[in-house]
């Protein structure tokens, strides 16, 4: 196929055009010298840190007690670079000068260390939740196959690291490996959500977790919930006020079926309530409620009605 070099002659007018937006759209240009953090790199330190919470189930095979210290050193020395490095990143894009000088540099160090050791305590929660997955589930064969190939552990894993990291007061980095964890699995946790251990999410693709939800213990959730904001208030200019409850509140042991809606910050579900298939709920249930919608009247052809009566389809 020829090109047509009268054509590309006009390239260096479309450049131009393209560059003179980014005076006036400042909102989605990042233009100097602080970088920001990196996408893949931010993407290659979450499968670092899954490969230590799941040891021998990601990419290093032929795992053992003799030789296993030694492949986490590796991992945490790699980690304590690569995550120092993207949390300064990050810390930087929101630094104030107005507050004074700092190092960040020292400080992304202090944060990733501090992330680091709360790793222990993480495998403690996620082991309560693939626990709740294999008795949550009866098509679950083991826990093997539940940490190698539930989407809904795999969310809540890196939902967990997130949150440690946006409790650390990291900006930008967390709700990166959500979106991350989003793209991958079809569920959507924000990092801000406060969720208790022994978390189950069952098939999940759908699953929607607002920033300030408040979950218990041994919740377990099915696809296409969605626990939402009923309204975003708004302040005497009409500009949403951010930081305010927006979400709902499950208390321990609750159960929420495929497709129900909760919204509302206001709204707290009791403990072990459970909710039913595409239920629509904003005000709060006392514990041990069941809630449901009524019995769908359901309307069925027979073959007999079909053939008196041939359905026609338009092209």
């Amino acid at each position: 196929m020829a090109t047509d070099l009268r054509l590309k002659e006009g390239l260096h007018e479309i450049t131009e055009a393209i560059v003179a937006t980014y005076t006036e759209c400042n909102h989605i240009n990042h233009l100097g010298h602080r970088p920001l953090p990196s996408r893949d790199t931010v993407i290659d330190i979450v499968n670092d840190l899954v490969e230590i919470l799941y040891p021998g189930f990601a990419r290093r095979q032929n795992l053992h007690m003799g030789n296993v210290e030694y492949h986490v050193g590796d991992l945490i020395d790699g980690l304590h670079d690569k995550l120092t490095q993207q949390v300064a990143r990050a810390l930087r894009h929101d630094y104030d000068p107005k507050g004074g000088p700092i190092d960040i540099e020292a400080l992304a160090q202090q944060k990733t260390v501090e992330l680091l050791t709360k790793l222990p305590e993480l495998r403690y929660v996620l082991e309560q939740d693939a626990e709740s997955a294999f008795l949550g589930d009866p098509a679950a064969k083991s826990h093997h196959e539940v940490v190698f190939c539930y989407p809904g552990l795999e969310a809540i894993t890196i939902y967990r690291i997130a949150h440690e990291l946006l409790l650390l007061g990291v900006p930008l980095i967390p709700r990166m490996m959500t979106e991350h964890a989003h793209s991958k699995t079809g569920i959507d946790i924000h990092p801000g959500a406060r969720i208790g251990p022994g978390f189950f999410i069952d098939h999940g693709t759908g699953v929607v977790i607002g920033e300030t939800c408040d979950i218990g213990e041994n919740v377990k959730l099915y696809q296409g919930v969605t626990l939402g904001a009923l309204s975003f208030p708004r302040d005497a200019a009409g500009n949403i006020i951010r930081g305010m409850k927006r979400h709902p509140t499950l208390e321990h042991d609750v159960v929420v079926y495929a497709n129900a809606t909760i919204l509302g910050g206001d709204t707290v579900v009791g403990h072990h309530a459970v909710v039913g298939s595409s239920v629509w709920l904003t005000h709060t249930v006392e514990p041990f409620t069941v809630v449901t919608l009524e019995k769908p009247s359901l309307r069925i052809k027979g073959p007999e009605a079909r053939e008196k009566k041939p359905m026609s389809f338009e092209i």
